[in-house]
């Protein structure tokens, strides 16, 4: 079942009552509702965004959303998130996958962020498609993907599509603290992070311990490695938004809804279609038996299913045996700089 993710941007109480989340909107009461207050079972919830300054959520409340593998985010008054909280116990065997987790051998580590790499190059290629702008080199990148990939084809890859997948109008350039649409960016990422470390956690798994990212200031390294094939699909509700002729300099109450709609939006896997969400549980299911040696390949969807797919395919299902022993000292930038959402 698809998880709720609740958004409140208005003052609010939040309280627990016979196991419900019982939320009180003294704004409605200004307004002239008879009833300002609600009720929503605390086993439905999956996100819990607060978003505003004057919210107040009781520990009891808290302690119910966690415990039923719920994330809570608070932002700042800004309105961007700037903090959250997670189930501290997500997976019966949580110990057991742990440590599988902490001794994962590098050599599997620089196969798994392979894989990741030409899952979101072959993605960041399908937004280009559907827009009409070149993308043949995107799959060649994305083939040409070395274990680790110690020629840094995410960083061409990136630099490609940042350069061409907004309209010519706008002079874009990708940066955490850079102009809109990066606002809109940002605020999306930072919904799917939240969404992908949740479901690190109900896998039994550290979002800490990551298989690339190693930023020893940032607590979500593995979330941060396993969003990135499926930051393409943040993109294309930016890209739509701006495509529709809306507002993007500032975040709306319209566009937070369109971006926090993300946990919804359907996600195509080599075995079936899922809203995003619960595909994400497959993903990091299958890294959870990654880890345990009892697959060697993560799940991840993919946007359109291009030719080159099928070489994609048998290219990561490929012998895992030799990949990566040779190749050391690789190093990239972002293991030193805070991530730009």
């Amino acid at each position: 079942m698809i998880k709720r993710t609740l958004h409140f941007s208005n003052p609010a109480y939040l309280s627990l009552k016979e196991s419900q989340l019982q939320i009180d909107l003294p704004h409605l009461k200004v307004l002239g509702e008879k009833e300002s207050k609600k009720t929503v079972p605390v086993e439905d919830v999956g996100i819990v965004v607060l978003d505003h300054q004057q919210i107040t959520i009781t520990h009891g409340c808290m302690a119910a959303l966690l415990e039923n593998n719920a994330a809570i985010i608070t932002c700042n008054h800004t309105h961007h998130p700037t903090g959250m909280m997670l189930p501290i116990d997500g997976h019966d065997t949580q110990s057991e996958r742990f440590r599988y987790q902490i001794d994962a051998s590098q050599p599997l580590k620089k196969q798994l962020w392979q894989q990741t790499m030409q899952a979101k190059i072959l993605n960041q290629a399908a937004v280009l498609a559907d827009r009409g702008i070149a993308y043949e080199n995107m799959l060649h990148w994305a083939k040409s993907v070395k274990s680790g990939d110690p020629d840094n084809y995410e960083g061409r890859a990136a630099a490609y599509y940042w350069k061409n997948v907004f309209p010519k109008k706008i002079e874009f350039f990708r940066g955490r603290e850079g102009d809109p649409p990066n606002n809109l960016l940002n605020y999306g990422y930072a919904i799917l992070r939240a969404i992908v470390a949740r479901g690190l956690v109900c896998s039994g798994l550290l979002p800490t311990l990551g298989i690339h990212h190693r930023n020893k200031y940032n607590a979500y390294c593995l979330a941060d490695d396993i969003m990135e094939p499926y930051r393409p699909y943040v993109d294309r509700i930016v890209l739509k938004i701006i495509d529709n002729g809306e507002n993007f300099l500032e975040l709306g109450t319209s566009i937070k809804t369109q971006l926090l709609g993300i946990a919804t939006v359907d996600v195509e896997f080599e075995k079936g279609r899922s809203p995003l969400m619960v595909g994400l549980q497959n993903t990091t299911a299958s890294l959870a038996k990654c880890y345990e040696g009892t697959a060697r390949k993560i799940a991840y969807p993919f946007i359109r299913n291009f030719e080159a797919k099928r070489n994609y395919k048998a290219f990561t299902e490929g012998d895992f045996s030799k990949a990566a022993e040779a190749e050391t000292g690789y190093k990239t930038a972002i293991d030193d700089i805070d991530l730009p959402f």
